[in-house]
């Protein structure tokens, strides 16, 4: 578990004025990673940090010696393009000296001669095009909240909404890696077979109930071995940070197709991740108790606890979901706002989810995507995806110019949000996830 220390330190400002603004998703405190090119250029992929309303390219430092040998391995890595060849395999040691010494070179303090050598190899995010962080060879959604959950299996299930496994086992299914796309990237709705009438055979229409889903991913940093496992006092040692993750779905093909083997088509069409991913350092300040079971649910078998996990397992992340029609960009009408969530709402934590997922041996590797599965809370407006804000299409939301929604429309965009904050600490934040919605190709 990594602790909070000097680099937390909520007095510490930048030279760099827009990371000092109380709004800012990238303070000091902060310093997410991210691969990018400045825009309408043909420079080659790179990675850098975020800091204010830039985004720092850690390669072009190195070269103008701007780290010392303990942060030296990470920033003559960077020259690899992505962050699981360079940043994410990486110790944690390396990582925390890396971050320290980011701090150094971007605060207040430092020197004139450090100060215009870091603003030489500073871009304006403004002008930069994000590009996916790292390679992922493997992606796995899990199905973390238990109000989600609950929900969900209400509306299939109303007299026994939560399998008999769901408080013993981490649900999660393997997702198609291929098409998890960055933030911006225009999504095309997907066709798939659809039996909306019980009397007649399955139709392979266009999608109609076309949803997102609020979630939080997860980095593989350390990997391990086929056939080995990795204890829940172990598991943070191999996860390098958290992003947003849009898991976007196919109510009415997932509807068809889930039953016996789960979801297939109706989710590999494309699942979208935001371009910044937060360490889990930057994160120490945020952890929370791991989710508080009722009385009566059975506590975690032996490998999935511990008594860190249960006292700083979670995370205190806000998350929000807006969404704007067609019509509200004609009008100039800002992103109406959906949901609120938590991510300390979940009922497994992240190192739980890790743990699980290499008990049987799988070897995970560096670069690996794990999502929580969707967000929500115990409120109407903490339920983090449209099949439950709408009852399964039964309640349309009411949006403020007079359209309603039961599910997403060609032209609307789903825009998610993260950010922590906590009285005594700078806020920081996860920056955006975005998706807009193209009509099918046929």
């Amino acid at each position: 578990m990594i602790n909070v220390n000097e680099t937390h330190d909520p007095n510490l400002k930048s030279w760099i004025e827009s990371a000092n603004t109380s709004d800012t998703n990238f303070p000091i405190q902060n310093l997410p990673f991210c691969v990018f090119t400045r825009a309408c250029t043909y420079e080659n992929v790179r990675v850098g940090v975020a800091i204010g309303d830039f985004v720092l390219d850690i390669y072009s430092c190195y070269e103008c010696c701007l780290f010392d040998d303990e942060s030296f391995t990470i920033a003559v890595s960077a020259d690899n393009y992505c962050l699981d060849h360079s940043v994410m395999k990486k110790n944690k040691d390396l990582q925390r000296a890396f971050r320290r010494r980011l701090v150094e070179i971007l605060s207040e303090t430092a020197d004139e001669e450090t100060r215009k050598n870091v603003q030489r190899n500073l871009i304006p995010m403004s002008e930069v095009q994000f590009y996916m962080p790292a390679h992922i060879g493997d992606y796995t959604d899990f199905y973390c909240s238990i109000f989600h959950a609950t929900n969900v299996g209400s509306m299939f299930r109303p007299d026994n909404p939560l399998l008999p496994n769901y408080k013993y086992v981490p649900i999660g299914y393997h997702g198609r890696a291929s098409s998890v796309v960055i933030s911006g990237t225009e999504i095309v709705r997907p066709k798939g077979q659809n039996r909306s009438d019980d009397g007649k055979p399955p139709e392979y229409v266009p999608c109609k109930n076309l949803d997102y889903e609020m979630e939080v991913g997860f980095f593989v940093g350390k990997c391990n071995e086929l056939g080995e496992t990795v204890s829940i006092e172990d598991a943070e040692e191999h996860i390098f940070g958290l992003c947003l993750v849009n898991d976007w779905s196919a109510r009415d093909v997932q509807a068809w197709e889930y039953q016996p083997l789960g979801p297939f088509l109706a989710k590999s069409f494309a699942t979208s991740i935001s371009p910044f991913v937060v360490t889990m350092e930057a994160l120490a300040p945020f952890r929370v108790p791991a989710f508080e079971r009722e009385t009566g649910d059975p506590q975690p078998l032996d490998y999935l606890s511990s008594e860190q996990n249960e006292k700083n397992g979670g995370f205190d992340i806000n998350l929000e979901v807006y969404l704007q029609t067609q019509k509200m960009r004609d009008e100039n009408a800002e992103p109406f706002l959906l949901s609120r969530s938590n991510m300390k709402d979940l009922y497994w934590t992240v190192g739980q989810m890790l743990t699980h997922h290499a008990s049987n041996g799988c070897n995970l590797q560096t670069g690996d995507l794990i999502a929580t599965g969707t967000v929500s809370g115990e409120g109407k407006d903490e339920r983090g995806c449209l099949l439950e804000l709408t009852w399964r299409g039964k309640e349309p939301i009411q949006l403020p110019n007079g359209e309603e929604r039961r599910f997403l429309e060609d032209g609307d965009e789903v825009i998610m949000k993260g950010f922590c904050e906590r009285e005594g600490f700078r806020r920081i934040g996860f920056g955006e996830c975005r998706g807009a919605i193209l009509p099918s190709d046929s």
